[in-house]
């Protein structure tokens, strides 16, 4: 099985090394970094790169497609040659899936129309636009597509994936061996917990900032 995640410059690191992280460990798993250019890929605060190892002419026909968001997202979807690939990879994939704003890729090279989806919670509108049909929910599955939600429910996505692929006790393992056992020291990781007053900060702001 081939999982492909998509680099593109401007991407948000743990959109695409959270779910790679469990994904990866998958058995008989092979993952694959692909750019348009091989090479180091910057993200979102340009101060890490990860090494796209193959072009996207290169990685075909990947069983799983992940992309990442990340505050680029808006560029990258209007690319060509990531649209292309997108819908390219899409047509045989087993899996198309995205993280965050990732979504906003999909829907724009038209695979999440009429479908249920998410994305940041900032930007439901603009995924609205694209065709999808938001939700609030944290990981979302219609037919093959899966759309995690902001940032870290990549890790959550990818353990609902371990668990649809290799079966239930995979998955476990997996979230044991990496000790996924979140116990945050906050209760704001949504808008509808958050403070309101930091929520309308937000709320206010663009959303090109958005990972």
């Amino acid at each position: 099985m081939q999982i492909a995640v998509l680099l593109y410059p401007g991407f948000t690191t743990l959109d695409a090394v959270g779910a790679y992280e469990l994904l990866a460990r998958l058995p008989g798993a092979e993952t694959v970094f692909v750019a348009k250019e091989a090479g180091p890929v910057r993200n979102d605060q340009g101060s890490l790169a990860l090494v796209a190892d193959k072009t996207l002419a290169e990685v075909p026909r990947p069983d799983i497609v992940l992309v990442p968001g990340g505050p680029d997202a808006r560029t990258a979807k209007d690319d060509p040659e990531i649209q292309n690939w997108l819908r390219t990879a899409d047509a045989t994939s087993t899996w198309t899936t995205s993280v965050c704003t990732g979504s906003l890729l999909l829907g724009a090279a038209g695979l999440l129309t009429g479908r249920r989806a998410t994305t940041h919670w900032l930007a439901y509108e603009e995924l609205s636009a694209l065709g999808a049909e938001p939700t609030g929910e944290r990981v979302v599955f219609d037919g093959k597509y899966v759309t995690a939600a902001g940032v870290s429910s990549g890790i959550d996505m990818a353990l609902h994936l371990l668990g649809r692929i290799g079966g239930d006790a995979t998955a476990q393992t997996i979230q044991l061996l990496t000790e996924y056992d979140p116990q945050p020291p906050y209760d704001a990781g949504s808008p509808e917990k958050a403070p309101a007053e930091i929520v309308a900060q937000w709320r206010g702001r663009s959303t090109d900032e958005l990972g």
